[in-house]
């Protein structure tokens, strides 16, 4: 009875009942989208004039750790009080462990904290996460242990670091729920890709044409960055340029036709957009 009645508050608490998983986004969409830049993912949002998704203030824990590529899994830490603490689910049934069990190889776990400096979690918890080989941590507050974590398998993203232990001033309180990490809203099953310029958030809504807007600019600036290693001059003269607005008389345009790139087989050219 008092196991019950401790998984029927867990799913009050724990598991958000108010935000279903969004449709799942592909394997092969994923890929295509971890392949590409946050820079390109930016500029593929911001022409289809979706909000910000850029998660400010979580920046690469290691230099040298490798992309981030996965579909979030959400945790939401609220602010230290009595009672809630007291009503919050123990043990394994916690929301912070609720989240874990959902990680896997292309899955990440997005946390929002309740401020940049407080931690989420380090070595001990972590650690189910590198068995579960999970895809990545993000979260907008910090995390501890570094050292231990260098070793561990996967990239890690947060504002910082600290030695202190978070529940003097937040909890973990739902698994699963739409959160806001970082200034932007995350659902679970959203693409995250987060490289050493930080970490964007697609939705599935518009993952499939932020991919190929984003796979678009980067063969187009492919061209360009060519060009100008070869004739060593300004870049004004090609750049920068606007997604769906280069004409096939610009200089760019000349360009990149030469290099066949056209308004039949890319997507940058005016009048050539799909969105």
């Amino acid at each position: 009875f008092e196991f019950a009645m401790l998984a029927a508050r867990a799913t009050r608490t724990a598991v958000s009942p108010m935000a279903p998983r969004a449709r799942s986004i592909s394997d092969a969409l994923l890929g295509r989208l971890g392949a590409l830049s946050t820079q390109s993912l930016i500029d593929g949002l911001w022409t289809l004039g979706w909000p910000t998704s850029h998660i400010a203030g979580a920046r690469p824990l290691f230099p040298e750790q490798r992309k981030l590529v996965g579909r979030a899994v959400t945790l939401r830490f609220v602010p230290q009080r009595p009672d809630i603490a007291a009503d919050k689910p123990k043990g394994e049934l916690s929301p912070e462990y609720v989240a874990f069990e959902q990680c896997g190889p292309m899955d990440c776990l997005v946390a929002s904290a309740v401020g940049p400096w407080e931690s989420i979690g380090g070595d001990i918890k972590f650690l189910r996460l590198a068995q579960l080989q999970c895809a990545g941590v993000v979260t907008d507050g910090s995390v501890r242990d570094t050292d231990e974590l260098l070793h561990y398998s996967f990239p890690v993203f947060s504002h910082s670091t600290t030695p202190r232990q978070g529940p003097h001033a937040h909890q973990p309180w739902e698994a699963g729920g739409v959160i806001s990490c970082g200034g932007v809203a995350v659902r679970p099953g959203d693409a995250v890709v987060g490289d050493q310029d930080g970490v964007v958030v697609i939705a599935e809504a518009v993952a499939g044409k932020v991919a190929a807007i984003a796979e678009g600019r980067e063969r187009v600036e492919e061209v360009v960055k060519e060009a100008l290693q070869n004739e060593r001059g300004s870049p004004g003269k090609y750049y920068p340029f606007v997604t769906g607005k280069i004409t096939p008389k610009s200089a760019l345009g000349q360009l990149l036709i030469r290099h066949g790139v056209t308004p039949e087989n890319c997507n940058q050219f005016e009048g050539s957009g799909d969105w």
